[in-house]
Order: C-alpha cells, then structure tokens, then sequence
C-alpha cells in the first residue's frame, strides 16, 4: 500500500499543475451558456451547465487527521435517528481512530476492519460536512479508488441540511456515487426524497467496459441546477434527473452537505462472505465543490 500510495502521490503532483494551468484557463470564460447534449440514449436529451469557481476543496495534502475545517465524523452504529445499523442494518462501528481514518501521502484513507469493537463485528469510518460546509447548487466531485468485495459499501453522497428539522425523507437524498463491493465495475447514482425513497428512489447505474473501480482512481461528480442533477463519472454525462422523473415533491432546492463513508454490510450490499479481505480501504484523491 504505501509503494502505491508513493506513485500515486507523483501522479497527483502532475495532475495539480495540470489543474492550475487549467483554471488559468477557463478564468477567461466563467460565463459560460447552457446547452443541450445528447445522452447515451439517442432519444434523450440534457441540459449541461459549467460550474467553474471552487468555493471548497480538500487536496489531502497534510499527513494525519482530516481537516477539522472541513470534516467531522458520524460516530457509532446509529443514533436516534436512522436507528441501529444506521437505517440500513449495516454491520460497522463508525470511529475517529487513525485505524479507521487518516490523511497520508496525499490522500484520505478510510479503513474497514474485521474487528470485535464495542459491540461491532468490524470498524470503518464516516465523514460529514454536517455544520461546516453545505450549498445548494453547483458541482460537487471526488476522486475515488474504491474497495471491492462482498458486503463491501462505500458512498460519496449529500443530505439536505435540513434534516434535523424536517427529517428523511423531506431533506432530500443525493447519492452521487454508491457502489457495492462485489459488483466492481458497476456504480449508481441516485436521489431519494418524498414518495420515492428507499426501493423507490430514482437511480440509474453506470458500468465500466474491461475495467474496474477498484483497480484505479475515478472522478464521481455531479452538476446540480434548480430544475436538474447530472451525473458523471470521469466527466461522462450518464444521467439526468429533473421533477419530471421524480414520484413526489423536488426537494433539491435549498443547501445539502457532503458525507463520505465506507459501510460494511447492509440491505444494499448483504453481509459479507468467507471470500470478503478485511481490511479494505477507500482512497481520496481529492473532494471539490464548485459554484
């Protein structure tokens, strides 16, 4: 791991000067008109927008602790609000601890374990914006190496800031990228919100052709407007939502902030099995936010 991380780090050295020089650029077009592209699908049609101005970042760039500025932590099984299993009967004990969670060489690592902890059969870690930074509107990206295995659950997704007030459902739900570990070439994306969430949420999943997601890193991102959210991975448009294709009220009008986590187990993913190798890890090149 860390020979890999080593390489790694100088290719992320190269993309970063790519970036300024790149910024540099599109400085001289920040206003940029919307228009229409066609999908994958020849009969549909999306509305694209540019969000060019980073209103946050988080480049990893300082071996330890996650940045406080930025990140706190879900901590435990649940809480009195998803319940145990946080909702989705999951498996994990979420911590701070540096087995769990940590800044090195350039990337955020989050560790899931095979351990008995307070009640736990295994241990990871769950990051939040939650009281820090949230936004509505813009484009919200990370750059991810993901885990594979049975059972294995890892997310970069956003809840609506208003969720102690309103609860989930009504906040709102974007699940930018969930992936289940023994399917590593698929990814979905998906909202959910009232009257479709859960089973009926509105997903869509996006697959690599002779590749995986965890064999390398990949950018999952999405561009969020009033009336539409996109979905990307690696800067391929692969979906559109609007009010049109949600069963409900559109929610997705006001701030949301940013969690990313690895679960293990869950409704979603099932247990995991005698083939699952503990641990596993979940790299972050980078998080970036966008208006």
């Amino acid at each position: 791991m860390e020979k890999i991380l080593k390489q790694e780090k100088m290719k992320k050295i190269n993309r970063n000067i790519i970036l300024v020089k790149g910024l540099l650029f599109k400085s001289l077009f920040l206003a940029l008109p919307i228009f229409v592209i066609s999908s994958c699908a020849t009969d549909e049609k999306q509305t694209v927008t540019n969000f060019t101005e980073i209103v946050m970042q988080d480049e990893f760039d300082t071996d330890g602790v996650p940045n406080s500025a930025i990140w706190g932590y879900d901590l435990g099984t649940g809480n009195s609000d998803t319940g145990s299993g946080w909702g989705n009967n999951e498996l994990q004990f979420y911590t701070k601890r540096t087995e769990n969670v940590k800044v090195e060489n350039g990337y955020l690592l989050i560790t899931a374990k095979k351990e008995p902890y307070n009640g736990a059969s295994y241990t990871s870690a769950r990051l939040t914006t939650k009281g820090i930074f949230d936004q509505a509107y813009g484009r919200f990206e990370a750059r991810i190496r993901l885990p594979y295995g049975q059972g294995i659950w890892p997310a970069f997704w956003l809840l609506g800031a208003n969720i102690d007030e309103v609860g989930w459902p009504q906040c709102g739900e974007i699940d930018i990228m969930e992936y289940r570990g023994q399917e590593p070439a698929k990814v979905l994306g998906t909202v959910h919100g009232p009257g479709y969430s859960g089973g009926t949420s509105i997903t869509k999943s996006y697959s690599l052709l002779n590749d995986r997601f965890d064999t390398g890193f990949h950018i999952f991102g999405i561009e969020w407007g009033p009336d539409y959210i996109n979905y990307y991975v690696d800067n391929v448009l692969y979906n559109q939502i609007t009010p049109a294709n949600v069963k409900g009220e559109w929610v997705f009008d006001h701030p949301f902030y940013i969690i990313i986590n690895l679960a293990v187990g869950g409704n979603f993913v099932g247990a995991p099995n005698s083939e699952t190798i503990f641990p596993q890890t979940m790299l972050v090149d980078y998080v970036r936010v966008y208006k």
